[in-house]
């Protein structure tokens, strides 16, 4: 997961208390999330333009304690209750409601008032089906990244963060060939059982298949 810079893409800071859950209360609203977190930027670009990324909304407790699998995010629009999945990572994902947004809709949370979650936008590459595609699948998210973090950023995007690689990420020992005309380019994990690829004009050019031995559980786009 690759968060975006918080002068670009800022934090929320949402009070909540470690320990035991409470009863609902008003969190925030609907309208303010999706446009804090800029998802409501992310969705206006047009599908090709964002095709190969993944936006999220990343939630992490001051208080490491704190599991937010036991948290529960309520949106209620009207008379009607809809639960906000957090994963075990703390990720939010969405896909702007209009009808919410236009309601300006509540969402309640479970937990009692204190101490502090940080909240911001995530941005990660999407891991393309199967363990064999081609180059431009998988990297042409790095150029892709960019252009949409320009236009989300607006006015700012002279100090956005520029990716300049993928960071694939294993559950175990993984390799990965390339094979190009040129002849066949070999990666293996490293001791994070991660694999981390730049990008090479001449394969972006060529658009040559890769293989790997086994599928990533994420590609994290990174500023290094």
């Amino acid at each position: 997961m690759k968060r975006l810079l918080p002068r670009i893409m800022p934090l929320l800071l949402v009070a909540v208390q470690a320990g035991a859950l409470a009863e609902e209360r008003d969190w925030l609203t609907y309208r303010k999330l999706i446009e804090a977190s800029r998802l409501d930027k992310f969705h206006a670009l047009p599908a090709a333009e964002r095709d190969k990324l993944d936006m999220y909304i990343h939630l992490e407790p001051a208080d490491k304690t704190l599991n937010l699998r036991d948290v529960a995010l309520t949106v209620v629009h009207g008379a009607t209750r809809t639960p906000l999945p957090i994963d075990a990572d703390g990720n939010l994902r969405l896909v702007p409601n209009a009808q919410w947004l236009a309601e300006d809709a509540r969402i309640l949370t479970n937990q009692p008032k204190q101490s502090k979650v940080s909240m911001g936008p995530a941005l990660n590459a999407i891991v393309p089906a199967g363990t064999q595609w081609r180059y431009e699948a998988l990297m042409g998210s790095i150029s892709q990244s960019n252009a949409a973090i320009g236009k989300m950023a607006g006015a700012l995007s002279m100090f956005a963060p520029t990716i300049r690689s993928v960071i694939l990420k294993f559950d175990g020992p993984a390799q990965l060939t390339i094979q190009s005309k040129a002849g066949a380019k070999q990666y293996a994990t490293d001791g994070k059982q991660q694999i981390r690829l730049k990008p090479d004009a001449a394969l972006v050019k060529e658009n040559p298949p890769m293989v790997l031995t086994s599928r990533p559980r994420e590609a994290e786009l990174d500023s290094e």
